[in-house]
């Protein structure tokens, strides 16, 4: 019995450790050297091909990127769950896509679901959503004083290549580490899968710095992939990432799958001109033609590229820059010295310009007009002799905005459902226009936790997953948005007051009535006047949030109020209604007064209680294309940010504008103000801006209420009388429900009726 005892311990304790080694540790004997290595997608010239019951098909890639946030959560807690994602794939493959991207190992539940989607759709004879899988590779540490070379971000890489790799065979058991998901990966998903995509958008100084420290590392030969004598050593590493992870797979499994490197066009393989160059900082190129293929690699390589209409935008940067004289450059780029540094920079690159791939007809879309956004697509396409896929491009459909699109009015935020949707759509058709071999929109869902780079200094960064920020445009990519409330909002700006009570009543005059509410996105307000005529009459409503600050004065209109005051809600039809604030709380002024203003006014700081109220602006570009010196002008552009749109914010109305701040309905106005436009940093602990001037920048103060009223200016000057209104923090308990925008029905719409027509 006790040799029986051993014998069962021993047992138990060699499964164990081969358990650990095999699903943990990746450990594994190949007793099959030789074996026969398929794939079912090839690439033939430009063209992406797959293999159905023994046929080679024409393979476009229509897809949907898909990324890992929901509200209340961060990127890192991977809190979507099986149900959820088996909801979504059948939305997704419902609105015409066929594959699905995402950019990083996810937790064990999107991998169980798409096994049981896919198997479930094929066992009704239907066809199957198909991935693109990425590997990720931490920003924060190529942002350090290493270079590509160094083991911890090579090594680490190809490890996490064939982690990856024995996720989708269903060989892996993983525990939850930073930025990585976990748990017990038993589902072989390969099937669906068709690519890799390795890497991330490169920022130039990774690019630089490994090449420059790894000068003569530019060659790279494997069993699949191998680099051209011409290849930087950046280039060679990625060729070796690569030939890594296909010839793990290969070995292991038998199996080999496309495969693409991350790329965009900050370090796309052309050159520019010198103002392009300056302007742009376009100093860097990864030009994966110089990694090319053996032939026991059987599916191929395509060209990945994140693309948007927006940003960068090169090529109208070059046209712009024709009006500039040479001494213009020379003045704004920093005099003959620095002219003469890009002219030798750009020789150093030994990367074409990219106008020898362009003609005057390929700046011309299918509508006529001007755009340069479809001739970049054509240079890519015209460059490469692999087939070019656009893995990433959109808009967004928040508030505030970072970009314009000069050509076509794409741009990178405030454009509503609907604009996304025709953005969308226009977008995609210039991607088949320029001959692409397929593309995925940016994105699939709105994520609360993301960032950008005109606001992300206005709001606590620790705390952008508990609120929705409508002001952040980078929140609002998706086709699927992310409503307050468990499953409708506590109100909707329609002019439907149904939602609103007695005792939502901040301030009650004889003829006039000012109620407030709030949720996770928008502070409410509802107005009652009486006989209100909007085109005779404006309604002001001042509000104070921060203590020991702000006027009783508003200069601009000549009205006072009972309380000092930073913000003056003007109601002044459906035109010309606007949010101001007081001049010294006006944020732009205090965070970038020299690039936007012309003025450091820290030097001269407005008074604290100056009755100057400003319009509110949200910063557009940094600078101009080149900078004049010594002109006393803004060198950013901005745009007023604090003007109100009127409409019906109902999704359910047929008149439905996702932008709609305000709505007049007889004698009631129902307004929704973004809870950053009133300088809310963290709204889920209430924490609002500081003084700017006496702490030197943004600090945050937290508050438990503000004051508001109401008044007219046919109210004979009188003073207007404040209430307060309680605030109350959610903290981390958030509420929202899922919505599709409108631009999925629109994408849906064309999607399936174009799909038999090869589009």
């Amino acid at each position: 019995m006790k040799k029986f005892i051993i014998l069962m311990c021993a047992l138990v304790l060699a499964f164990l450790v081969w358990n650990f080694a095999y699903y943990r540790m990746g450990l594994y004997i190949n007793f099959n050297p030789d074996k026969t290595v398929t794939s079912r997608m090839k690439v033939e010239g430009k063209g992406i091909y797959m293999e159905k019951d023994g046929q080679w098909e024409a393979f476009t890639i229509r897809g949907v990127d898909m990324g890992v946030g929901v509200p209340g959560q961060w990127a890192t807690d991977y809190a979507i769950d099986k149900e959820t994602y088996l909801r979504w794939f059948g939305w997704i493959q419902e609105m015409g896509a066929n594959t699905l991207r995402v950019y990083t190992i996810l937790h064990d539940d999107f991998y169980n679901a798409f096994y049981v989607y896919n198997q479930e759709r094929e066992k009704a004879g239907e066809e199957p959503l198909y991935l693109i899988h990425g590997v990720w590779i931490d920003d924060y540490m190529y942002n350090s004083h290493r270079d590509g070379f160094d083991d911890e971000i090579r090594k680490t890489f190809i490890k996490d290549c064939k982690t990856l790799v024995d996720i989708l065979h269903g060989n892996r058991a993983m525990s939850l580490g930073r930025g990585v998901g976990s748990g017990s990966y038993r589902k072989d998903v390969s099937p669906w899968v068709i690519g890799y995509i390795l890497g991330v958008e490169w920022e130039t100084s990774i690019v630089s710095y490994t090449n420059q420290k790894n000068e003569h590392a530019n060659q790279y030969q494997g069993n699949y992939l191998y680099t051209t004598q011409e290849a930087s050593p950046f280039e060679a590493l990625l060729c070796e990432w690569g030939d890594s992870i296909i010839a793990y797979e290969s070995e292991r499994y038998g199996q080999q799958r496309l495969v693409a490197f991350s790329n965009w066009p900050t370090t796309d393989p052309f050159s520019y001109d010198v103002v392009t160059t300056a302007y742009r900082d376009k100093l860097e190129t990864v030009d994966v033609e110089q990694i090319k293929s053996t032939e026991q690699f059987l599916a191929g390589q395509f060209a990945s590229y994140h693309a948007y209409s927006y940003f960068p935008d090169y090529l109208e940067a070059m046209e712009e820059g024709k009006a500039y004289t040479e001494e213009e450059i020379v003045e704004g780029v920093g005099g003959l010295a620095a002219l003469q540094l890009y002219r030798e920079h750009i020789a150093a690159m030994d990367a074409p310009l990219i106008s020898r791939y362009l003609t005057p007809e390929d700046y011309v879309d299918r509508d006529g007009r001007f755009n340069t956004y479809v001739a970049y697509l054509r240079a890519l396409n015209r460059y490469h002799t692999m087939p070019v896929v656009i893995s990433e491009y959109g808009v967004t459909t928040g508030r505030g905005m970072a970009q314009v699109d000069e050509n076509t009015g794409r741009n990178q935020g405030h454009m509503s459902e609907q604009e996304q949707g025709q953005a969308i759509i226009d977008c995609y058709e210039d991607i088949v226009d320029a001959g692409c071999a397929g593309s995925c929109v940016f994105s699939w869902q709105d994520e609360w936790f993301k960032r950008t780079w005109n606001t992300m200094q206005h709001i606590d960064l620790n705390y952008t997953a508990y609120w929705s920020d409508y002001q952040t445009n980078e929140q609002y990519f998706g086709l699927l948005t992310f409503d307050p409330g468990k499953e409708e909002s506590v109100c909707y700006v329609d002019g439907d007051i149904s939602e609103w009570s007695a005792s939502d009543v901040v301030v009650a005059e004889e003829d006039m009535e000012l109620s407030m509410k709030y949720d996770e996105k928008f502070l409410y307000f509802l107005v009652y006047r009486k006989d209100f005529a909007p085109e005779d009459e404006t309604l002001y409503i001042p509000i104070d949030t921060l203590p020991d600050s702000g006027s009783t004065y508003c200069k601009n209109f000549g009205v006072t109020f009972q309380r000092a005051c930073e913000f003056m809600l003007v109601l002044k039809g459906k035109e010309d209604s606007r949010l101001m604030v007081q001049r010294r709380y006006e944020t732009l002024l205090a965070t970038d007064g020299p690039v936007y203003y012309a003025w450091d006014s820290y030097y001269n700081p407005p008074d604290k209680d100056t009755p100057e109220f400003s319009p509110i602006y949200l910063a557009l570009k940094r600078e101009d294309l080149l900078n004049q010196p010594n002109t006393g002008r803004p060198r950013g552009q901005k745009y007023e940010t604090g003007a109100l749109r009127h409409g019906t914010a109902n999704p359910l109305d047929e008149e439905f504008d996702s932008l709609a701040d305000f709505m007049i309905a007889g004698d009631y106005i129902e307004i929704r103000l973004p809870w950053q436009l009133l300088k809310f940093s963290n709204p889920p602990e209430m924490m609002i801006h500081d003084d700017y001037y006496e702490n030197y920048g943004i600090e945050n103060y937290q508050i438990d209420e503000l004051y508001a009223g109401i008044g007219s200016d046919s109210g004979g000057g009188e003073r207007i009388e404040m209430a307060a209104f309680p605030l109350k923090g959610w903290g981390s308990k958030v509420t929202s429900h899922e919505r599709l925008k409108e631009s999925y029905y629109m994408l849906k719409k064309y999607w399936t009726k174009t799909s038999g027509e090869g589009r």
